[in-house]
């Protein structure tokens, strides 16, 4: 069996979990149709959030940001290293730094 599956339709996914709801059990469901039993909990657990019926983990909105403000801590983190790195670089190099000053040719 492989280890991860292209993603159901989300039409699929909404239909299984409204099967669920309606009485069906996972494990009927996983036995008619390709999803794993647990896939399927997984997929009623996480609408059941989605929808406020559940309190008991992130929303798929909240899992989002949750990766969008992640991805930007480890850009700036890194934007940070680099800056310190660069700093501490001019600090025993300040010749380097420096800009050269040009003298001021008079006109014409």
């Amino acid at each position: 069996m492989p280890k991860s599956h292209r993603p159901y339709a989300p039409a699929f996914r909404e239909r299984i979990i409204e099967l669920v709801h309606k009485g069906r059990t996972p494990e009927e469901l996983a036995r008619q149709f390709e999803p794993s039993a647990q896939a399927i909990r997984n997929w009623v657990r996480q609408a059941d959030r989605d929808d406020g019926r559940r309190q008991d983990g992130l929303t798929t909105e909240e899992q989002a940001e949750l990766r969008r403000l992640r991805r930007e801590n480890r850009s700036l983190r890194e934007e940070r290293e680099i800056l310190k790195r660069a700093a501490a670089w001019f600090a025993v190099c300040p010749e380097k730094g420096r800009r050269v000053q040009r003298e001021a040719v008079p006109p014409g």
